[in-house]
């Protein structure tokens, strides 16, 4: 099954919200659209109130495809149509700021005339799309070696997931990896990570529960050092309850590390749990400021309707988003797609 069929099919929360919310747009009646026209409305808005309201199509119709694109239930573009549409977008936790900048997009070269459900689906994906372009990008790999990539993010946002599905899918492509199970608190981090290394070959170094994260992280650095390996990967705590504290921890890791490697880490991941909504936002803000974030990853988007947060996340912070996780298994994260996401987030085919 291909990365993108998994994704449209696990998205079915997020897709469904925003594509049934498009369509009962679309199907809306009365209202502001079907008012008559102002005597000085402009040519090509009476025009467009003036054609025949289109019949929808039956059930039969809609399950087969049935009915050429005149036949599809068509809503005129104009200040109430675009608020509902904003509303819309809002719910699937896109963000007010994102939400009113697509909306506005949207409706360039559009207001006023009519347009069916298909065509609004279309539009929105490639409002998501060109906002997610830019910030689309694999995780970079250096001739650098080890390559160190610190890994943050909150308990529970599946961070340990993360690092063993990235550390098999290195190992597969040849690369050469170790593992630091710097979560010193949680002994089921550690345990998940050392699950992970034998289903990978990878080795996976772990220090006695309450340990400081930082020692083991220089013992990591020096023994990937020593074994020529190409990436080490660091897990670290994801307490929020006391910032300070995780932020002396993670400083701490990085002050010690550089006494090794002066150039490490070499990448600062965090990752978000898309469950979490506008939650997200509020991370990405803290971990910024306890960490040198370099990208993003995302996970769970096939637990929620709010996956428009991803979308809100690359047009504030503009950070890289280097990959999407959908699942449990070693495939089911890829590096982010724009299109591919934009598509199975409105629901399009």
């Amino acid at each position: 099954m291909s990365f993108f069929k998994k994704l449209r099919d696990r998205m079915f929360r997020s897709s469904d919200k925003i594509g049934e919310g498009l369509e009962a747009l679309v199907a809306e009646e009365g209202g502001a659209a079907e008012a008559p026209p102002a005597a000085d409305a402009p040519a090509a808005e009476t025009a467009a109130r003036a054609e025949p309201e289109a019949t929808k199509p039956g059930l039969l119709g809609r399950l087969f495809g049935g009915g050429a694109a005149a036949e599809e239930p068509r809503r005129l573009v104009d200040d109430a149509m675009l608020e509902s549409l904003e509303e819309v977008l809002i719910q699937a936790d896109m963000g007010v700021e994102t939400a009113t900048r697509v909306t506005a997009n949207i409706a360039e070269g559009r207001f006023g005339k009519r347009i069916s459900t298909r065509e609004l689906k279309a539009a929105l994906a490639g409002e998501v799309a060109r906002i997610m372009e830019p910030v689309a990008r694999p995780l970079p790999l250096y001739p650098k070696r080890p390559q160190v990539v610190l890994v943050v993010g909150v308990n529970g946002s599946g961070k340990t997931t993360t690092i063993g599905k990235l550390a098999s899918q290195f190992k597969a492509a040849g690369k050469s990896v170790v593992i630091a199970a710097g979560d010193t608190f949680r002994a089921a981090a550690v345990e998940q990570l050392q699950i992970w290394g034998q289903r990978a070959g990878v080795p996976v170094l772990t220090a006695p529960e309450g340990s400081d994260p930082a020692s083991l992280a220089f013992d990591a650095l020096t023994k990937a050092q020593e074994q020529g390996a190409d990436l080490l990967l660091i897990d670290t705590a994801g307490r929020l309850q006391n910032r300070q504290d995780l932020m002396e921890e993670l400083a701490k890791i990085v002050r010690v590390i550089r006494k090794v490697d002066a150039t490490a880490p070499h990448n600062t991941l965090l990752v978000l749990d898309a469950t979490t909504g506008q939650n997200a936002l509020s991370q990405v803000e803290i971990f910024r400021k306890i960490a040198d974030v370099t990208g993003l990853v995302m996970t769970k988007l096939d637990g929620t309707a709010k996956g428009g947060v991803l979308v809100a996340l690359a047009d504030r912070f503009g950070l890289p988003i280097h990959a999407i996780g959908v699942g449990e298994q070693i495939d089911d994260l890829a590096p982010f797609d724009p299109e591919d996401f934009a598509k199975a987030l409105v629901g399009q085919e």
